[in-house]
C-alpha cells in the first residue's frame, strides 16, 4: 500500500459522517480506516507501516544492486549484498535444512551436570546470544560519564511475565499455544519427546516469570540498577559465577556492574542447580531453534509464523521474502544501510528544518516551566538547566559505525546472522568501564521512530521520522507542528515523564525535586492514570494506566508544547483558511492523522496487556479529551464525548 497523500492533510482520510466532538480519531481517520484494510502479513497497519513500505521499496533496489555486484571485498557494499542474497536464499535454506544449527545442537546435547549449564550460559554470552537473562551496557545511572553493564531479567519465550500468570480464557488459551509451539519447535530439532519437554520448558519458564518484575515495576529505575561487586554478585548466586561470566567475556577487568532484580537472580541461581539437566536442555535447544527459524527451511519458518505471526499477533500470511531479507540486513548492517538510505532519502532542508522545529519547542517547553503554579523555583531552576543541556540528534550520525570486524559471506544465513548477533555483542562489551559515547545512535536513520534517552539527556529523531507526511517544508505551518511537532514535543517530554523526571542534567538517577513538588506532580498524573485506565480497546480489557502514564505524559505535554511553538512560529502571519479548515483545525488533524492505524484483535491483547504505549486510537482520544483549545477549534460543547469536565481535566506540564 502507499500513501494517499504524502504531503499534509489527506480530504479522503476523513469521516464526515462522524461528528468531531463524538470520536476524533474516527473523524480525521475514518475514511483511511475504511480504504486501508490491514494486509494479511500484517498484525496491524498505520501512517509509520506505509512510510515503512515506502522505504522498503527504495532499499530493495539498494540491496538488489548490491547483492548482483557485491565488491570490493571487505567492503559495507559486500556486506549488505552477500547478506540480503543469503537471506533470499530460500532453496539453500531448504537444501541445508537444520544442518546450520546442528553444531549448537550437539554442544547443547553435551550438557551433563549444572555447572555445564552454568557454562554454557557463560560461553552464549560471550558470543551475543543473551541466554537465560539479558545483559546491556549503558551509562552508569549514578556517574552516567562511565559505561557499565546491566544484567536483568530475561530468558522468557513470551512478552512479559504476566503471559504465565493470567488466568482468563484466552491468556490460558495463548499459553497452550506456545506449549504447543515448544514442543513443535523440540520435534523439529530432532527430539523423540517433545510433549513432556514442552511441559517442562514451559514450567521453568513460569517460575522465572514469578521471580521477574511485572511490566509497571520494570519501569522504576530504583528496580533495575543495582550496582556491586562481583565478589557480592557471586555470593548472591553461589550456582552462577558473575566472575566466570566476565572471564567469558573477555573482560578480566571489570569489577563492578549492576545486578538486578537480584530476586531474579537468586531464583535463577536455584534453578541451575535443582532443575533436572534434561529439562535446561530441552530449554536451550528450544531457544536456539526458535531464534534461528526464520533462518532455517520451510518447516521452522512456518512453525515460527504460526505461533509469532497469527497466534500471537493475529497476521495471516507471513511477509514477503524480500522483505524479511531487508528486516533482517537492516538490523544486522543498519548504519551501512543507513548511510545509503540518507544519500538517496533525507533532503538537507529536511534537517535543518527539523533543527528548527525542536528549537522552537525547546522555547516553548520554557516558557511553560516558567508559567507552572505548583512548582517551586529551586525545582525550576533545574528543569531549566536539564532543558538547556537537551541535546538533539537529527537524521544520522556524525560518523558511521565501522563493521570492518564483522565478516559476512554466501551460502549460510544462520551463520551471517551468528556473525552479526557475535559483533555486536563483542562491540557492547568492549564499551564496559569506558568513556560513555555520546556520539553514538541506538536507531539507524531508516528507522521510522524516535526516543528520549534519560542516561544522556538526547532525543534522537531518525531521518525516516521527519520526512512527508510527519515533516515537509513546503507544507503550513499548522500541520507540520501538530504532526511532527507534536513527535518533538512528546520526546522533549520523556525528560519530565514519571520515568524522565527522575534524571537530572547530566542524566544521572539523582533527585532534583522538593518533596512538595513530586507530591503535586504525582497528584496530577494520578488523574492521567485513571483517565486511562478507564479506556477499554477491547472486550473488557482496560489500558493499564500506570504502565502507560510515561508514554500518555508524553503525548499530552508535547501536544501542548507543540501548540505553543506554533503560537510563536505563527505570531503575524495571516490565519487563513486552506480547504475549508481553519488553522486550528488543520493542527488538530495533523496530530490525529499521524496516528492513523488499526490492529487486529490478537495484536491488540498484545498492546494493552504488555506495552507501555497505550493503542493509537487512544492516544488520540486521551489528551484531545483534556484540551480547552481543541474544543474550541472544533466548537464542541460540555457534555460532549470529546470535552472532559473541568474538574476531571489533567493539567501537568
Amino acid at each position: 500500500m502507499a500513501c494517499a497523500n504524502e504531503r499534509g492533510l489527506d480530504a479522503a482520510n476523513f469521516d464526515p459522517a462522524t461528528p468531531a466532538c463524538r470520536d476524533f480519531f474516527q473523524y480525521a481517520n475514518g475514511g483511511w480506516l475504511k480504504g486501508n484494510p490491514i494486509p494479511p502479513e500484517y498484525g496491524g497497519w498505520s501512517l509509520d507501516d506505509e512510510l515503512r513500505e515506502r522505504n522498503e521499496k527504495m532499499l530493495r533496489g539498494v540491496l538488489d544492486a548490491a547483492a548482483t555486484k557485491p565488491e570490493p571485498a571487505g567492503s559495507n557494499t559486500q556486506k549488505i549484498g552477500d547478506f540480503y542474497a543469503t537471506a533470499l536464499d530460500e532453496a539453500g535454506a531448504e537444501k541445508a535444512g537444520r544442518t546450520p544449527i546442528e553444531p549448537e545442537l550437539a554442544r547443547i546435547a553435551a550438557l551433563k551436570t549444572p555447572a555445564d549449564v552454568a557454562a554454557f550460559v557463560r560461553e552464549s554470552h560471550a558470543r551475543g546470544d543473551l541466554a537465560l537473562f539479558d545483559l546491556f551496557v549503558d551509562s552508569d545511572m549514578k556517574n552516567p560519564g562511565t559505561a557499565i553493564a546491566y544484567a536483568v531479567q530475561g530468558g522468557l519465550g513470551l512478552p512479559d511475565r504476566d503471559y504465565y500468570l493470567r488466568d482468563d480464557a484466552k491468556s490460558k488459551d495463548l499459553l497452550g499455544f506456545y506449549r504447543a509451539y515448544v514442543a513443535q519447535l523440540l520435534v523439529l530439532a530432532g527430539s523423540a519427546d517433545a510433549n513432556r519437554q514442552a511441559d517442562a520448558v514451559v514450567a521453568l519458564e513460569t517460575r522465572l516469570a514469578k521471580a521477574s518484575l511485572d511490566p509497571v515495576a520494570l519501569r522504576d529505575p530504583d528496580k533495575l540498577y543495582d550496582k556491586t561487586t562481583l565478589k557480592a554478585a557471586d555470593a548472591k548466586t553461589p550456582h552462577f559465577s558473575w566472575s566466570g561470566f566476565f572471564n567469558a567475556l573477555g573482560r578480566t577487568d571489570v569489577d563492578t556492574f549492576s545486578l538486578a532484580p537480584v530476586a531474579f537472580f537468586r531464583e535463577m541461581d536455584a534453578a541451575i542447580a535443582d532443575v533436572p539437566v534434561e529439562t535446561w536442555r530441552a530449554y536451550f535447544v528450544f531457544h536456539l531453534v526458535d531464534h534461528a527459524a526464520p533462518m532455517l527451511s520451510k518447516a521452522f519458518v512456518d512453525a515460527n509464523f504460526g505461533f509469532r505471526g497469527k497466534h500471537l499477533y493475529g497476521s495471516q500470511e507471513i511477509k514477503l521474502r524480500w522483505k524479511r531479507a531487508l528486516d533482517a540486513t537492516n538490523a544486522a548492517l543498519g548504519e551501512a544501510v543507513g548511510e545509503v538510505y540518507v544519500a538517496r532519502a533525507f533532503p538537507p532542508a529536511a534537517k535543518a528544518g527539523a533543527v528548527q522545529l525542536v528549537e522552537n519547542l525547546k522555547k516553548a517547553l520554557r516558557v511553560r516551566i516558567d508559567k507552572l503554579d505548583w512548582m517551586s523555583p529551586a525545582t525550576k531552576k533545574a528543569a531549566y538547566a536539564k532543558l538547556d543541556g537537551l541535546v538533539a540528534k537529527i537524521g544520522y550520525p556524525d560518523s558511521w559505525r565501522d563493521y570492518s570486524g564483522l565478516k559476512v559471506s554466501r551460502g549460510n544465513y544462520y551463520a551471517n546472522v551468528a556473525a552479526a548477533t557475535a559483533f555486536e555483542g563483542r562491540r557492547q562489551i568492549d564499551k564496559i568501564g569506558k568513556p560513555v559515547d555520546r556520539a553514538e545512535w541506538g536507531m539507524s536513520p531508516q528507522t521510522v521512530n524516535a526516543y528520549f534517552n534519560p542516561l544522556q539527556n538526547e532525543i534522537v529523531f531518525p531521518a525516516a521520522q521527519l520526512l512527508p507526511p510527519y515533516f515537509d517544508e513546503k507544507m503550513d505551518d499548522a500541520v507540520n507542528y501538530g504532526a511532527i511537532g507534536a513527535v518533538i514535543g512528546h520526546e522533549l517530554l520523556h525528560g519530565f515523564d514519571d520515568q524522565g523526571s527522575r534524571f537530572d542534567a547530566k542524566g544521572a538517577l539523582a533527585d532534583w525535586w522538593s518533596d512538595d513538588d513530586r507530591k503535586q506532580f504525582e497528584e496530577r498524573t494520578a488523574k492521567l492514570v485513571k483517565q486511562f485506565d478507564a479506556f477499554a480497546p477491547i472486550d473488557d480489557l482496560h489500558i493499564n494506566g500506570e504502565l502507560t502514564l510515561g508514554e500518555n505524559i508524553a503525548d499530552f505535554g508535547g501536544l501542548q508544547v507543540a501548540w505553543d511553538a506554533w503560537q510563536i512560529a505563527r505570531a503575524g502571519k495571516p490565519a487563513e483558511k486552506i480547504d475549508g479548515l481553519t488553522p486550528e483545525q488543520r493542527f488538530f488533524l495533523a496530530f490525529a492523522q499521524s496516528w492513523r492505524g488499526a490492529q487486529r484483535d490478537a495484536a491488540l491483547r498484545v498492546q494493552v496487556q504488555s506495552n507501555e504505549h497505550a493503542p493509537a486510537k487512544w492516544r488520540v482520544l486521551g489528551p484531545l479529551a483534556n484540551l480547552p483549545a481543541f474544543a474550541a477549534a472544533f466548537s464542541c460543547k460540555a457534555g460532549d464525548a470529546m470535552v472532559r469536565p473541568a474538574a476531571d481535566r489533567v493539567d501537568i506540564w
